[in-house]
């Protein structure tokens, strides 16, 4: 009966020191193979990221900055939208490289005034021929920011036309205060 006790105990150590060792092996191999995430990677990464936002709008704007690992979100909301600031903050946090985002972003506050020039910029400038284009897709090419009855006119066009065409039918709204054209061309 001593003997087999002996064996037992023989046995249990025997096993209990190889899963350690094999435990062990794991663990370092688990930390030998970690992966390095692609800073390259990071911009556009961050461009899916706020592309992906399910409130994202035409009214909405989202810019971003990128040094090194730190991501500086920057744009403004409608008041309607204004999780997208949170969500947009979050998206980017779990982007594998990022280590710090400092979230910029404005909401809009609410306003029956700055609505009703968003609705009349938006059909007075898509309706041109040229520019309806800009309205296709997911998310418009084309951002109308209204704050306080000043328009920002934000993203991309296609040439030069376009840009001066926006910024000049912008500006025939009833109501708008000023008109700021920050419309860059593709290329």
């Amino acid at each position: 009966m001593r003997n087999n006790a002996s064996l037992l105990r023989f046995l249990f150590t025997g096993v209990l020191v190889g899963l350690m060792g094999v435990t062990l092996g794991v663990s370092g191999t688990r930390s030998a193979n970690t992966i390095t995430p692609d800073v390259s990677a990071i911009p556009n990464q961050v461009q899916h990221n706020l592309a992906m936002l399910p409130w994202y709008g035409v009214f909405d704007h989202l810019d971003y900055q990128v040094n090194g690992t730190e991501v500086t979100l920057s744009g403004q909301v409608i008041s309607e939208h204004a999780t997208t600031k949170d969500d947009a903050g979050k998206f980017v946090k779990l982007i594998p490289g990022v280590t710090k985002v400092v979230n910029n972003i404005e909401v809009l506050p609410p306003s029956p005034f700055d609505n009703q020039i968003r609705r009349a910029e938006y059909r007075t400038v898509f309706s041109q021929s040229d520019l309806g284009r800009y309205t296709l897709g997911a998310i418009p090419q084309v951002h109308i920011i209204v704050k306080n009855g000043h328009v920002s006119l934000e993203g991309v066009v296609m040439n030069q036309m376009d840009k001066n065409m926006a910024g000049i039918v912008a500006n025939t709204v009833p109501g708008v205060f000023s008109v700021e054209n920050n419309l860059r061309i593709a290329g």
